[in-house]
């Protein structure tokens, strides 16, 4: 059995799209393993998204993630980590296929602001082990 990490974002709470996405990951045969709301602080985003504190969009997605509370968790089954990426589609809104979270769901981004892009999921097995400890293992 393999787990991931999941955030849904600010603009899923926002919208009510909560139990709809979950939904569909159980609907997957994926475990919620995990769960927790939290309001997010700077500091733990900079740890999560390290290969990005110095990048000039760095304080768009802060200030985007830390707009309201998220929902973290963790996900657990046969190749979760895979299996939730795909279900998730591409991180651009504008790509993601039609029947994926991203594509039915997330909104295209207005220039100079984040990506609502519904929620973030694991892109390794070790991504999803350094994740869930950045925010389960604090």
């Amino acid at each position: 059995m393999e787990e991931t990490f999941f955030i849904l974002k600010p603009d899923c709470l926002e919208r009510g799209l909560v139990g709809r996405v979950l939904e569909r990951a159980e609907g997957r045969g994926l475990k919620i393993t995990r769960m927790e709301m939290r309001q997010i602080d700077r500091p733990t985003l900079e740890k999560h998204y390290a290969d990005l504190v110095d990048k000039p969009f760095f304080p768009t997605i802060c200030d985007f993630m830390t707009s309201g509370p998220v929902l973290i968790g963790t996900l657990a089954g046969v190749g979760a980590v895979q299996a939730w990426r795909d279900m998730l589609g591409a991180t651009d809104p504008s790509q993601a296929q039609a029947g994926t979270i991203r594509g039915d769901f997330a909104l295209a981004a207005l220039p100079g602001q984040a990506i609502k892009n519904i929620a973030h999921g694991s892109d390794s097995l070790e991504s999803a082990q350094r994740e869930v400890a950045i925010w389960f293992d604090q």
